[in-house]
């Protein structure tokens, strides 16, 4: 992708009218992003969902400007502009029909990597708290996992200050642009997190405060990214209960850790559970047991000793996507009998070894 079209996507992401959705459906009507800024006011009216008010404020000029400043900003400062469209840009968003169209990304960390897990959780946690939040992403370690967090105070920061001390990488994801840290007091830690193979991912460009609305968005965006979310302590309602929620409705796995039942701080955690919407969580290996990621992983042992190629699970999906030609998520889920995370997860690893790629409504096919 060349420059210029990086910031045409800029340009788009920044409109004021224009999100996600909307930005694509733009982009796919008028056959590419060049040809969108190349359109007419009569043409741009005869895309289907657009009005004359979006048109009337479809101010080109100023919002190029503002786009290739915001593109100077990156260059200078080594910040990727990653487009819905680049290989790099998060395979795992792409199932998410409102993922932004543009990302900053500052660090190292695959954002592809096969095992993402998220911890989440209270600004205030107790002695409790933190100690099972470091016990269990240094247990990650043994999974070869990356750890995701949204760099806030408390668990967010106690998650990726134990993924640096363990030599995990860690992302945070920031509801703000890359000009600023915050809260200011986890510059250093973000500092660490870059240098010792983390990044920091946002989809505000610069300029952008940390304002309320914002974090929302962020956190959609972390269970997004994920495959487990794991929340530790948390309040009735909260950002990390919003943040399971999302994990719940993109068939993600959660986790909650457990507390006494008249602790306030585990309100949250202990509503999961008892609603079903977490598992239980006591360490590390609960994670590996639920995504089946030790028999996956003793599995590729034996494919290596016997020399064989794939594993009885995408033996099993090849085979039934040879009968069918593509399968959707739910037929797969159904054929191969595990927990919509285990499959999404194997789906995952399958599509990075190129075996078979992701369609339309959520199908997949041979590659």
């Amino acid at each position: 992708m060349t420059d210029q079209q990086k910031i045409y996507h800029i340009a788009l992401s920044m409109h004021h009218k224009v999100g996600p959705i909307t930005a694509k459906n733009l982009i796919m009507h008028a056959g590419g992003i060049e040809a969108l800024f190349e359109m007419s006011k009569k043409d741009l009216l005869s895309i289907p969902g657009i009005g004359a008010g979006f048109v009337a404020s479809f101010d080109i000029d100023t919002t190029m400007k503002a786009a290739e400043t915001e593109f100077l900003y990156t260059q200078k400062h080594t910040i990727d502009v990653i487009t819905y469209i680049d290989p790099k840009y998060p395979r795992r968003l792409n199932h998410v029909e409102a993922s932004p169209i543009v990302l900053y990304y500052k660090g190292t960390a695959d954002l592809n990597h096969h095992r993402t897990v998220a911890l989440v959780g209270t600004r205030k946690p107790s002695d409790y708290g933190r100690q099972y939040c470091e016990i269990i992403v240094d247990g990650l370690k043994a999974y070869n996992t990356v750890v995701v967090s949204g760099l806030a105070y408390g668990v967010d920061a106690i998650a990726h200050r134990q993924a640096v001390a363990s030599d995990i990488p860690t992302i945070g994801i920031m509801g703000h642009g890359h000009d600023r840290i915050y809260p200011a007091d986890n510059k250093t830690l973000a500092r660490k997190m870059i240098d010792q193979g983390g990044g920091l991912l946002s989809e505000f460009p610069t300029g952008t405060k940390p304002d309320r609305e914002n974090f929302p968005m962020r956190n959609r965006i972390i269970a997004a990214l994920s495959d487990v979310i794991i929340v530790i302590e948390s309040k009735r309602s909260g950002g990390s209960i919003i943040t399971a929620e999302f994990g719940n409705e993109y068939n993600k796995d959660v986790f909650a850790l457990p507390g006494p039942v008249n602790a306030e701080l585990s309100e949250g955690c202990n509503k999961l559970i008892k609603q079903n919407k977490a598992h239980l969580i006591e360490s590390a290996t609960d994670v590996a047991y639920i995504m089946r990621w030790e028999d996956l992983d003793s599995s590729k042992a034996i494919q290596r000793q016997l020399f064989l190629d794939l594993s009885d699970q995408e033996m099993m999906i090849i085979d039934r996507l040879r009968q069918n030609k593509e399968m959707a998520i739910d037929a797969i889920m159904h054929a191969m009998q595990m927990s919509p995370s285990a499959v999404s997860s194997l789906l995952l690893e399958m599509e990075f070894k190129g075996l078979i790629r992701s369609l339309p409504g959520k199908k997949f096919g041979l590659s």
